[in-house]
């Protein structure tokens, strides 16, 4: 597994940033929101997972326990697949969010990833004491092996946005 840090690939995409608006045509999308409990504690506890990358390890992606927390710049290397057999899949974090009730941060695919788009992550501590944590996303297939594989890879990240979701609380 390779080093976090700048990996010295591009971005495979232009629309930097639009999870966070209307999301691009030409691409899958996706919005899911889970109420992960309430008070304080919870939300802390979704917080230190989400910035350990302990949410994506729970939905069976290989994360380097050398990674950094999420700050924008830093690329990480996921590694999606079923036991010895992984793909690797670089992204580059674009955007932190960092406030006192929300946190979060968005990511952006690289080259050689197996799609191109971007994915933003938020637990969010609302006025009345939930929590929530959701997950944001657009994609298109990158690579000839996530075309040919067709409908089966929307599938596959919806249970992993499900799976990331589950992961933030106790």
């Amino acid at each position: 597994m390779t080093a976090p840090g700048n990996s010295g690939r591009e971005l495979t995409y232009r629309e930097v940033g639009a999870s966070h608006g209307a999301l691009p045509a030409g691409y899958r999308h996706a919005a899911v929101e889970r109420e992960l409990g309430n008070g304080a504690a919870t939300f802390d506890v979704a917080v230190a997972r989400l910035f350990a990358w302990d949410m994506h390890r729970a939905a069976g992606i290989r994360v380097a326990p050398s990674t950094p927390a999420p700050a924008v710049g830093v690329d990480v290397q996921l590694l999606f697949g079923i036991g010895p057999v992984r793909f690797p899949a670089w992204c580059r974090v674009i955007d932190v969010v960092d406030t006192p009730r929300r946190r979060g941060f968005t990511y952006g695919t690289l080259t050689g990833h197996p799609v191109s788009g971007e994915e933003s992550f938020l637990v969010e501590h609302t006025t009345d004491g939930r929590v929530v944590g959701g997950v944001v996303a657009f994609s298109r297939p990158g690579r000839w092996y996530t075309r040919l594989a067709g409908p089966a890879v929307p599938l596959l990240q919806t249970l992993g946005v499900r799976r990331y979701l589950a992961s933030l609380t106790d």
